[in-house]
């Protein structure tokens, strides 16, 4: 399903910004308080008040996607269209190996 889809980002445990899918575009954004203290997720999002914008989901978020069986068994589990990358993100990335987490936003 898309459409107008979000997610809180969280860099560690504090909660750093926001991802959306709107419309057939992304963007994502820090949050006021965390540019105040936190460091920035990945060189590709410096820190900055700008919202960043893409037609495609940024290669940054698309890395901590399920792969290969791990993802068809989740895509079953959860009921995701296999080309469903944002509804990944969404559904599977909230408790992740590295230091970036997303939890969807309801």
């Amino acid at each position: 399903m898309k459409g107008n889809r979000k997610g809180k980002v969280y860099f560690k445990d504090a909660y750093a910004g926001i991802i959306e899918e709107v419309n057939s575009s992304y963007r994502f954004s820090y949050d006021d308080e965390y540019l105040k203290n936190g460091i920035p997720i990945s060189v590709n999002f410096p820190f900055t008040k700008k919202i960043y914008d893409s037609d495609t989901l940024f290669i940054f978020f698309k890395t901590l996607l399920p792969e290969g069986w791990y993802k068809e068994i989740a895509g079953m589990k959860l009921k995701l269209d296999g080309d469903d990358d944002f509804g990944f993100l969404l559904k599977t990335c909230a408790d992740t190996v590295g230091a970036v987490s997303i939890k969807e936003i309801e």
